[in-house]
């Protein structure tokens, strides 16, 4: 089948938070065609390229959200109105304090489709959404009665602020990745994120009845109320400008939430990666029959060498692998390893992270190594010896450290210390190692660990350095929770696992929900194609394997679909009662002649 794989930010870029299991996945299911939509973030991820794609990936579109994008096109005076028509229940939406209300749901809708259809009918957006008239209908929506609170005080320079960011939002709209030759000819959308990654899966959903999958390791709702409250806005070319204030917080806390519930009621199935995103995903509306459990899937054969090896890692050694960042708390690890050097005077820390990716991350570490320095300061054997600090910060890549392997295989116990967590991917890399882990009850971390390891409440170094001293002391424990994390993680987190449920979810979703498309059906002359449409199409209800199936009331042409069947009741054609003659089944003009009622002796039943 076809695929169209939507991506934001990641995949098929070298850099971006989904590239590695998207490119797993499209690598994995070799037998379907992808069409790869990407939206670009930045412009250093368009200038570093992209990764080397496989050959089932037919063809790649990409479109920046980080520069303008005014196509010059301007609306007539219909198309205005048409624009204001739209945008004020858009707005209305947007504005409502009643968030949850199916009324508010369903004019979020009919605007952003309404806006899609006019998008793509006289072109894009920019224009229309800075206007004057935006900023009126706007500012109308945000003094209406019944009107969030947050949204009140909004002056003109919210409403341009929020203009801005909302047209950056909604620039899938006017994309050409529509129509016969684009997201129309799919067989199905995956999204490997929702916000605007969905979006153009829910365009194709709605105007070609393409069925969406959506995919959330990561809540991407739950990242944007932390950017925004960051003051993560940007200019065209990426770099950051003034904190936006609350009314454009509010109001851009209201859009994206509206977003993720649309897209959550249209999606065919919605796939979380862990139990924390499935609680957010409940939370904005998502139904839980939709929901189905997908853990990411990471390659355990590259760690197979170090969890398998005899060499457990030192037994005095701590080891940290991940990004160096805020969120990682490493000022707690720090002070928790100070209170562990004292019960435990031999213990070393090893700090291993990527190079700093920016200013604020290089400035973090620097803080990092100064607190360090500051704690320990160097400590020689005797008179004669090099001192030398119990910490050390490395990268990846470096003379000790050359690969991630090798960084877990330096200790023999692995330390989460983050405050803020989505699926802790180093985490999952430890278990495969075979290593002990104590880590920080946040984000996923206590589902993936599992009772393999000691998880502890965050931003407490007490009783961080409790659980390091309690393994360091205890060797057998150690070794016990280390064989269980790696049986753990080959059970659930290998790539095999989470091929397999996408490909049957795959199967799933073309069965129950076909694309029909009739010039599909026939070759140049006019005659049915032989297998214009997957077998699979032919099950529209679940059925289990050795259940008979009913014969129900059909039209000519449509193919025979089997119902329930309840074990033990009779295999026939209506609802009859004893005595009763068998009667053919309902028939509209056109149908094949069914047998006629008959009187006979052989097709009565027998008195009891």
């Amino acid at each position: 089948m076809r695929i169209g794989l939507l991506t934001d930010g990641g995949y098929p870029y070298a850099t971006g938070d989904s590239r590695l299991w998207c490119d797993r996945l499209v690598r994995g299911l070799a037998p379907h065609e992808f069409d790869i939509y990407a939206l670009g973030r930045t412009p250093r991820q368009e200038a570093l390229g992209w990764i080397r794609l496989p050959d089932q990936v037919r063809r790649v579109r990409t479109a920046p959200l980080w520069g303008a994008a005014d196509d010059g096109r301007r609306y007539g005076r219909r198309d205005r109105r048409r624009f204001a028509e739209h945008f004020a229940t858009l707005a209305a939406a947007i504005c409502s304090a009643r968030a949850e209300d199916a009324a508010t749901a369903d004019g979020f809708a009919t605007g952003l489709y309404g806006l899609a259809r006019l998008a793509g009918e006289r072109g894009g957006l920019y224009g229309a959404l800075r206007s004057e008239t935006a900023a009126r209908l706007l500012e109308a929506a945000c003094r209406a009665p019944g009107a969030r609170r947050g949204v009140q005080a909004a002056t003109v320079p919210d409403f341009l602020a929020f203009a801005d960011q909302l047209e950056r939002a909604l620039r899938p709209l006017s994309l050409d990745w529509y129509g016969d030759d684009g997201l129309a000819a799919a067989d199905l959308c995956h999204a490997a994120s929702g916000g605007s990654a969905a979006l153009s899966g829910l365009l194709a959903k709605r105007f070609f009845g393409v069925p969406l999958l959506v995919t959330e390791y990561g809540v991407q709702l739950r990242a944007h109320y932390l950017a925004t409250g960051a003051s993560a806005a940007t200019t065209a070319t990426g770099g950051p400008v003034a904190a936006l204030g609350t009314p454009v917080r509010a109001l851009l806390a209201a859009f994206h939430g509206l977003l993720a519930a649309e897209i959550y009621r249209q999606a065919r199935i919605i796939t979380p990666g862990n139990v924390h995103t499935r609680r957010w995903q409940e939370r904005c509306g998502a139904d839980r029959a939709k929901l189905r459990m997908v853990h990411p899937g990471m390659e355990g054969q590259r760690f197979a060498a170090v969890g398998e090896a005899e060499d457990s890692g030192d037994p005095a050694t701590l080891v940290w692998v991940g990004r160096i960042e805020p969120a990682k708390d490493l000022i707690s690890l720090l002070h928790a390893f100070a209170r562990i050097r004292e019960a435990e005077p031999d213990a070393r820390l090893r700090i291993v992270g990527a190079p700093a990716g920016s200013p604020a991350a290089a400035e973090y570490l620097a803080h990092c190594r100064g607190l360090a320095a500051h704690l320990f300061p160097d400590e020689a054997a005797d008179a004669h010896a090099v001192g030398a600090n119990p910490v050390s910060f490395e990268e990846i890549g470096g003379p000790d450290a050359p690969d991630l392997p090798d960084a877990y295989a330096a200790g023999g116990i692995v330390v989460l210390s983050s405050v803020v967590e989505g699926f802790p991917v180093s985490l999952v890399e430890a278990m495969f190692c075979g290593r002990a882990t104590v880590s920080t009850d946040v984000g996923a971390v206590a589902e993936v660990i599992g009772g393999t390891g000691l998880v502890v409440p965050p931003r407490n170094p007490g009783a961080l350095a409790d659980a390091c001293i309690a393994l360091l002391r205890d060797p057998e424990r150690r070794e016990r929770l280390a064989a269980a994390a790696r049986a753990r993680a080959l059970e659930l987190f290998t790539v095999e696992q989470n091929l397999a449920a996408f490909r049957s979810l795959y199967l799933e979703i073309i069965a129950r929900a076909p694309v029909r498309r009739p010039a599909e059906a026939v070759d140049a002359a006019g005659e049915p194609r032989p297998f214009a449409h997957p077998a699979e199409t032919y099950v529209p209800v679940p059925w289990t394997a050795g259940t008979p199936s009913l014969p129900v009331p059909w039209t000519a042409g449509t193919p025979l679909l089997p119902v329930p069947w309840t074990a033990g009741t009779p295999l026939l054609p209506v609802p009859r009662t004893a005595g009763t003659p068998l009667l053919p089944v309902p028939r509209t003009t056109g149908t094949p002649l069914l047998p006629a009622p008959t009187q006979d002796a052989h097709l009565t039943e027998a008195p009891a």
